[in-house]
């Protein structure tokens, strides 16, 4: 009737239990935002295909029927198109994660890192789903080449991990203000469908313009991966290692805030709201 607490006896074991929770808790985000996994998933697939869809209808009524650089035109809308929801849905699935006062929290083995690292790993998943049926599709009706697919793909997950730590960031303002740490949170989001530099290229703008962009890691990443996509793109205004160094830099400040305000937050202080 009554069965002994397991514990972990070795360092090993724990990582194993700490991997085990972020696998079940993974499909548990995957499978608790539709009743059919399967229709959820497909339905971020369309998601893409809309907004790639609406871009290349805005671009067709601007006049803009050719890709800016030598290569395909779609492949150039959806280079941008990918980076721009990574980035986006790792923002929105860390910073909309359980805080340490939910009733999740309250099982033994569960602690927030383990449902952080969950909800962005979701978003990844999903996001890698779309980019891959859209981009399966689009090969059997135009064969493209990418021309460093390892890089594309470093690029990324450089753009899904620069999201989730600034997720982390608004996840650390919730429990204080949630009201501004949602707000903060779409505002910012918002601000990336222009900002992101996913409808044009970095190499086209002029200096002047360069520093409404360059602060942006995403604007980077985009940029970056265009030149491993096309052979003929080198890109000039942007690196590879300021997204790196901009990521660590707030993927630490999240850390730092989510553990000051894990140590302070209470469950009284959503009694009153």
């Amino acid at each position: 009737m009554f069965a002994a607490q397991r514990r972990n006896r070795t360092m090993f074991d724990a990582a194993l239990t700490q991997l085990a929770l972020i696998y079940h808790l993974t499909v548990y985000n995957l499978r608790s935002k539709d009743r059919n996994p399967v229709i959820g998933l497909l339905m971020v697939a369309l998601q893409s295909v809309i907004m790639i869809a609406g871009f290349m209808g805005m671009f067709w009524i601007m006049g803009v029927r050719r890709s800016p650089l030598r290569g395909d035109f779609m492949l150039y809308t959806m280079t941008g198109i990918f980076l721009f929801q990574a980035h986006t849905m790792a923002v929105m699935a860390v910073a909309g994660s359980s805080g340490s006062v939910s009733p999740m929290m309250k099982h033994g083995p569960m602690n927030t890192a383990v449902w952080i690292t969950s909800s962005a790993l979701a978003a990844l998943y999903r996001t890698i789903f779309a980019g891959g049926v859209i981009l399966g599709l689009y090969w059997l009706w135009s064969p493209y080449r990418i021309e460093d697919p390892i890089g594309s793909m470093a690029m990324l997950l450089l753009a899904w991990l620069s999201g989730a730590a600034m997720g982390l960031v608004f996840l650390a303002i919730k429990p204080w203000s949630p009201k501004a740490a949602m707000l903060g949170s779409t505002i910012y989001s918002r601000i990336q469908m222009i900002a992101s530099g996913k409808m044009f290229v970095a190499n086209a703008l002029p200096a002047y313009m360069l520093h409404y962009f360059d602060w942006n890691p995403l604007f980077h990443v985009i940029d970056q991966l265009r030149g491993d996509v096309f052979i003929n793109y080198t890109p000039h205004h942007s690196s590879e290692s300021y997204p790196i160094f901009f990521t660590l830099a707030v993927l630490m400040i999240g850390l730092m805030g989510e553990f000051v305000t894990r140590n302070a937050e209470s469950i009284s202080w959503s009694a009153a709201r």
